[in-house]
């Protein structure tokens, strides 16, 4: 449509991000190709087979933050996707005899936090409403673009919008929003509850992805990052997706080759190949050389510009800020295949209920969550690691062989720096067995009913996906490195700093998480720059 290259667009990544943004430019009229290293593609959401007769979904594994929009624009539900809702949204054992579980309803998790506080049952509606509130105000900004700073008036525009949202609030509100954007998590909760357990369930969300310690400034946020999903329109809920979170992306595949998309899986691009007159393809790892008149990145920006770039066509104060971006989520990610559910000390049974349907979390304190980073720091690992399980089998009867049931643990915190000359392929096996051992201390029939596990260390993570660090949101959800300042000051608006390059990925506003707004966001402006004639070349 636009133009004599072969393609006018090359989306270099297959994950859902970029599945998304292929599917938006070929709406457009644009000629696109998807290039994926990997022989299936998704990305890091992918459900995959990780011991005879079971499967899972690899490494994302839950959902909340995809857009309706984009599930609605992308007809998503058509491909076949389905998502089933937690019946509950946590169960937290804690110890032996006691336990703490989360929903489905703001009464029965208020019942359960009296338990330990009759205060903090009497703060619960307060809290969830402060917290509401300010999801809001990220919930609006998640479909815009960045005001680049320095840019022109548009930018000017966009961020006296983006300011006028704040006027709409009250003081008191202005205020949680600035608390929950620049303090710490642990901070804000010891400011609005008493007791560990309800502590310890919110502050989780704080540190997910997040190599921090919960008391670490601007961990809130990463706590408010969480929370503004939906399930099936209900707000703040998380789900599975039946047959894993492959089924996102295969339904993503099937509407981009429907919209005339073609993708290639096996495709690894070594090289993006830029002359004086900007992009003008990508070169794959057989030697072959693809023209378009545009590149978009679905990668991690270090990737990106550190190793797909020669550095002499960036500035070197740009270089200098990427090489300097964080990553570093301190995630080690396992599935498991069971002969029987976990049969929890503090709520005995092992035949599917509701807390075996939730995210069960193991963490018990904000106490525990920081020694679990300070040990990572110090040692490499956390000695006693905070663990998210999810049971997706006891709700999809697709991913396990009847009466077994696999296991999705996220844990944290595994520094993917290790010190004294450790390495994780040597240690791998033996965090694995810390981690089913912490989960035996509260469900003792666990380690002896795994049959068979996938482990994945940050190091693995970053082979396998490009998660650098290990970095499931591509960078590191601090102050510095949000919104406008995404993945850098002045370029935040998906556009790279040399003619026909973008990103699309999680490294750009609003960051992490299976949400398909990078995707959705970036192809708005590549489609822009296509019909304002900035592509002709």
């Amino acid at each position: 449509m636009f133009a004599s290259k072969p393609y006018d667009a090359i989306i270099v990544g297959g994950g859902h991000n970029g599945l998304t943004c292929a599917c938006y430019l070929a709406a457009a009229g644009l000629k696109v190709r998807v290039l994926e290293r990997r022989a299936i593609v998704g990305g890091a959401a992918v459900t995959e087979e990780f011991f005879p007769g079971f499967r899972n979904s690899t490494a994302a594994y839950t959902v909340s933050l995809l857009h309706p929009k984009v599930i609605s624009d992308l007809r998503l539900a058509e491909h076949g996707l389905r998502v089933l809702e937690r019946p509950i949204s946590n169960f937290l054992p804690l110890s032996d005899t006691q336990h703490l579980k989360i929903g489905p309803t703001l009464a029965a998790t208020q019942a359960e936090v009296g338990r330990f506080s009759p205060r903090d049952r009497e703060r619960l509606p307060a809290y969830y409403q402060m917290l509401e509130q300010v999801a809001g105000v990220l919930r609006d900004l998640l479909l815009e673009t960045p005001p680049n700073v320095g840019g022109g008036l548009r930018d000017v525009v966009s961020a006296l919008r983006a300011g006028n949202r704040m006027r709409k609030l009250d003081m008191p509100a202005r205020r949680d929003v600035l608390d929950v954007f620049a303090k710490s998590a642990g901070d804000l909760l010891d400011g609005w509850f008493e007791s560990d357990p309800i502590k310890a369930a919110f502050g989780f969300d704080a540190i997910v992805g997040n190599f921090a310690s919960p008391y670490a400034p601007g961990s809130a946020y990463v706590l408010l990052h969480h929370v503004i999903g939906q399930v099936n329109g209900k707000r703040g809920v998380w789900g599975h997706a039946v047959g894993g979170m492959g089924a996102i992306t295969q339904a993503m595949a099937q509407e981009a080759r429907s919209r005339g998309v073609e993708i290639d899986t096996g495709c690894e691009v070594v090289q993006v190949c830029v002359d004086n007159r900007g992009t003008q393809g990508v070169r794959l790892a057989d030697g072959r050389v693809i023209e378009a008149r545009c590149v978009v990145s679905n990668l991690n920006p270090r990737l990106l510009y550190l190793r797909l770039i020669d550095e002499s066509v960036l500035d070197a104060e740009f270089v200098t800020r990427i090489r300097n971006w964080r990553c570093a989520s301190a995630t080690f990610r396992m599935n498991v295949a069971l002969s029987e559910l976990p049969d929890f000390a503090c709520l005995p049974g092992k035949t599917p209920h509701d807390h075996h349907k939730s995210g069960i979390i193991i963490a018990p304190s904000l106490r525990y969550m920081e020694q679990a980073y300070f040990d990572a720091r110090t040692y490499g690992c956390a000695r006693a690691p905070v663990i998210e399980m999810l049971i997706p089998s006891t709700v999809d009867d697709t991913l396990a062989p009847p009466g077994k049931h696999v296991a999705s643990l996220f844990c944290q915190h595994f520094n993917p720096e290790l010190p004294n000359d450790l390495n994780w392929d040597e240690i791998k096996e033996p965090a694995a067995d810390l981690v089913i051992d912490t989960v035996d201390r509260y469900a003792p029939n666990f380690k002896a009913s795994v049959l068979g596990r996938s482990v994945l260390s940050p190091l693995d993570l970053e082979r396998e996906f490009g998660l650098v660090g290990g970095d499931i949101f591509h960078g590191a959800l601090t102050l510095d490195q949000l919104w406008s300042a995404r993945p850098v000051l002045g370029y935040a608006d998906y556009r790279a700093p040399i003619k026909g390059l973008y990103l699309c990925g999680a490294g750009t506003h609003p960051g992490g998480g299976v949400t398909g707004i990078p995707g959705h966001n970036a192809a708005r402006e590549i489609v822009r720059d296509f019909r304002s004639g900035k592509m002709k070349q």
